[in-house]
């Protein structure tokens, strides 16, 4: 198993808040590697908040690659955080020669384009990116979108946060999503590495995706240019995310009655049968079979978690105005909002839903027993 950690705060936080919460679930986690998705960035990055950011790590021939690529396409730097390691790196963390974040003016020729146009070439460019840094591996690309930073490595949680002085390097954000690896793999592809992030939505995954063939082949299937590359059986969780609001226009609700649909004999005495058996019939590729545990974030910096229908997985949702912790464990929460009332922590069971919205007032619950209408 791995453990998850989300905060969504009022406050930008540094990283090592969440990574000193995954370090109390170190029994959960062995070490081995840690992602990290970070949006409604604070600091000077709130100023680039319409700025598509550039995250990942390159070699120095990669990052000359980079540099001719970007400026060849009309790409101009406007901000960026170059980290290059002088030291020696904590025991089981690659030497790297440069992790970089970088904010870009777009092309001038892009300016008139509408935002689902620009929103599909930066998505075109990371995976044109990405492409050219499988080659000879010298570019590995986590994320390229507006107010998103993403940082993967394998080795210690906070022995990476302390040898890249991530807290020193002027980031923090308002959300912070992290997983502690447990390594259930002999090698460490850190494109496998959760959060996964496709044009805004994030998520990460505790547990194992049986479907995740039929899953993959179904997206695939779409033509759509995103979804490839699969890494990880956990990855199809953000893409069927994307897929159900992006192009199918549901909302996040109806995430759960796809990846999870109800029996046939419990749609019968729902109030919304028609529309979930329609959906249920027309989705039936992108049913998963765990247990898995899905802690996401959606473009408008809503933070929810859900459960698949056999629940083997832990999760609690917990806090307080301005504050709230999506984690694998009771103790995550402990360290972060150790003021809260903890008699309305909430673990999501297998019809649950859990989310905070941008706003940061409460804990939004709902079952997919309840009504819904097509803007939920």
């Amino acid at each position: 198993m791995c453990r998850l950690f989300a905060v969504t705060s009022s406050e930008p936080l540094v990283p090592s808040t969440a990574l000193k919460a995954l370090d109390v679930m170190r029994e959960g986690h062995d070490g081995s590697g840690v992602g990290l998705f970070l949006t409604d960035l604070g600091g000077r990055w709130e100023d680039y908040k319409n700025l598509p950011t550039l995250s990942g790590i390159f070699s120095d021939d990669g990052l000359r690659e980079l540099d001719e690529l970007m400026i060849s396409k009309g790409f101009r730097c406007e901000d960026e955080v170059l980290i290059r390691p002088t030291f020696e790196p904590p025991v089981g963390t690659p030497k790297r020669d440069n992790y970089l974040i970088r904010a870009y003016n777009i092309p001038t020729e892009w300016e008139d384009l509408s935002q689902k146009n620009i929103g599909f070439r930066l998505l075109e460019t990371r995976m044109k990116l990405r492409q050219q840094g499988l080659a000879n591996e010298a570019m590995t690309v986590f994320s390229f979108w507006y107010d998103v930073m993403m940082l993967k490595e394998t080795g210690d949680p906070l022995a990476i946060n302390d040898y890249l002085s991530l807290d020193s390097q002027g980031i923090s954000s308002r959300i912070i999503m992290a997983q502690g690896r447990q390594n259930t793999n002999y090698a460490i592809n850190l494109y496998a590495c959760h959060p996964f992030f496709i044009q805004g939505f994030s998520t990460m995954t505790n547990g194992e995706n049986t479907a995740f063939v039929p899953i993959r082949e179904y997206l695939m299937s779409r033509n759509f240019l995103g979804y490839t590359g699969y890494q990880s059986d956990s990855e199809v969780f953000t893409h069927i995310l994307h897929y159900a609001q992006n192009q199918l226009c549901l909302g996040l609700p109806f995430y759960k009655h796809i990846i999870t649909p109800l029996m046939d004999n419990e749609l019968e005495s729902h109030p919304n049968r028609e529309i979930l058996k329609l959906i249920k019939h027309s989705c039936r590729p992108l049913v998963i079979d765990g247990p898995n545990c899905i802690i996401g974030c959606l473009p408008d910096k809503t933070m929810f978690m859900v459960q698949d229908s056999k629940k083997l997985r832990p999760g609690v949702v917990g806090g307080r105005v301005g504050k709230f912790v999506f984690s694998s464990e009771e103790c995550g929460l402990d360290v972060v909002v150790p003021e809260r009332n903890k008699h309305l922590d909430f673990q999501p069971m297998k019809y649950d839903t859990v989310c905070v919205s941008a706003q940061r007032e409460k804990v939004e619950k709902w079952s997919q027993w309840e009504a819904l209408t097509l803007q939920n």
